[in-house]
């Protein structure tokens, strides 16, 4: 019972860290994005791809997650 108990906490614990990174780099990305995240000796233009790039592979990697735990 207790392994049972033990493996059922470490499932939501890695849920909630992996949900974590998810929204915290969605949150990056879209910062950068809409420019409201920047480095000041990095061009604003190469912000926003470097955002979108974030963007995107996070979503990849929520699609993939979830397609291979489907599986």
């Amino acid at each position: 019972m207790a392994n049972s108990s033990a493996g059922t906490l470490s499932a939501l614990v890695n849920l909630a860290v992996w949900l974590t990174g998810v929204l915290v780099s969605l949150a990056v990305g879209f910062g950068m994005v809409d420019g409201v995240l920047g480095v000041r000796w990095i061009p604003v233009s190469v912000t926003m791809v470097a955002g979108w790039v974030v963007v995107v592979l996070t979503l990849m990697s929520l699609i993939l997650a979830i397609i291979d735990r489907a599986r």
